[in-house]
Order: structure tokens, then sequence, then C-alpha cells
């Protein structure tokens, strides 16, 4: 009876670590979710960012109308 009672208990004690692990792994796969989005979003404005350069580039590069 004894040994029944400690292996209960350490059963009891790898269900917790095993729960603490899956919510840690829900956690971080909800942050990687979200950097991933951050990570989107950042490369579209530096895209955006990039055209409207050139755009300004070809701007100034062209001759007045006066000359």
């Amino acid at each position: 009876m004894k040994n029944f009672k400690k292996m209960q208990e350490k059963l009891e004690v790898l269900q917790n670590d095993l729960n603490s692990m899956s919510d840690e792994i829900y956690n971080q796969q909800k942050e990687i979710k979200d950097l991933k989005l951050q990570i989107k979003v950042l490369k579209l404005t530096v895209q955006n960012i990039e055209n409207i350069d050139k755009d300004n580039i070809n701007i100034i590069n062209e001759i007045p109308p006066h000359y």
C-alpha cells in the first residue's frame, strides 16, 4: 500500500508537470504566431518605405521643365 501511495504521488507530480509544459507550449505557440504577424507587418512597412523612396528619387532625378 505504501508503494502504491508513492506511485500515486509521483504520478500526480508528473501530471502537474505535463499540464505546466502544455500551458507553456500553448503560450509559446501564441507568441510565435504574434511575432510572425509583426514580422509580416514590418516587411510590408519596409517595402512601402522603399517604394516611396524610389518614387522620390525618380522625382528628384527628373529634369525640371524649364531646362
